[in-house]
């Protein structure tokens, strides 16, 4: 599993380590305030004790075993900062080779083109290594940097799935982005 992984110019993107710890805590702690409504901003951290971490990368390991769920961190090459993470959860194998996309860059990094980067490198990656054939993003309706860094990289809108998710107590509609494998 620890051999999933892929390179940009400036980012490294694969599983996270117990070794990432510090700098995985640091960026979380150095996050802005949110800037819009799906940004979390700065959360509370003090549960993430080295323990807790050992145990979160011990989880996703074996999601990412089980193939269930990849759940990669993006580095900066020149400084091992932890700048965010993409994620694949396989909805379908067999015929289909499905799975949804997800991505979050810490808010602290953003306008500096990572987003763009490590979305588009974790794209080839879930073609490239994972074996995925169609991969969708589901967008809140009025996400707009979300929709637009999809757009950037080849992502097409599809469809509207109405009542989709259940998130902040009720159930949302989300817009379908997809791209396939070529």
């Amino acid at each position: 599993m620890n051999k999933i992984r892929t390179e940009t110019d400036r980012l490294i993107i694969r599983l996270l380590e117990e070794e990432d710890y510090s700098s995985w805590l640091t960026q979380y702690e150095n996050r802005l305030p949110s800037q819009h409504k799906y940004d979390e901003g700065k959360i509370d951290m003090s549960i993430c004790t080295k323990e807790w971490f050992r145990d979160l990368v011990a989880e996703h390991f074996q999601m990412a075993v089980d193939d269930k769920v990849y759940i990669f961190g993006v580095f900066r090459k020149d400084d091992n900062a932890h700048i965010g993470f993409v994620d694949f959860s396989t909805i379908m194998r067999r015929e289909f080779q499905w799975a949804r996309f997800g991505y979050t860059i810490h808010n602290q990094f953003w306008k500096q083109g990572y987003g763009k980067e490590a979305v588009k490198a974790g794209i080839g990656l879930a073609f490239e290594k994972l074996n995925y054939h169609r991969i969708e993003a589901h967008i809140n309706i009025d996400n707009v940097a979300s929709i637009k860094l999809a757009e950037s990289v080849g992502l097409v809108y599809e469809c509207t799935r109405k009542g989709f998710i259940f998130e902040n107590n009720h159930w949302t509609d989300h817009l379908v982005y997809v791209i396939n494998a070529k």
